[in-house]
């Protein structure tokens, strides 16, 4: 079922942290590697989306911000890649295949 890893990954993080105090407000926030917000994630970025285009006046500002989050995903997963994969010296490495 389509996201949900992300649904699954908002109720671990509601156990993990439900003995934070009660004066923070917390809300998990799930988004599946390929896409797929969890039902907290879509929520509280509505709400954001919501207050910012009042706060600013640009009816743009709410796909503003879920672009910012999308790249800022697409930059963990490509860290997370780049992690796994071993360093090379370079073009000199290639070279001395050749």
């Amino acid at each position: 079922m389509v996201g949900a890893a992300a649904s699954s990954a908002e109720q671990d993080k509601r156990r993990k942290y439900e003995n934070l105090e009660k004066s923070f407000i917390f809300v998990p926030f799930g988004v599946e590697t390929l896409g797929p917000w969890g039902p907290e994630a879509r929520a509280l970025f509505k709400e954001l989306s919501k207050r910012v285009i009042e706060s600013t006046g640009d009816p743009r500002a709410g796909s503003y911000l879920g672009q910012r989050i999308s790249l800022a995903i697409q930059r963990g997963n490509a860290a997370s890649i780049l992690g796994t994969v071993p360093r090379c010296g370079g073009f000199d490495d290639v070279l001395d295949f050749i």
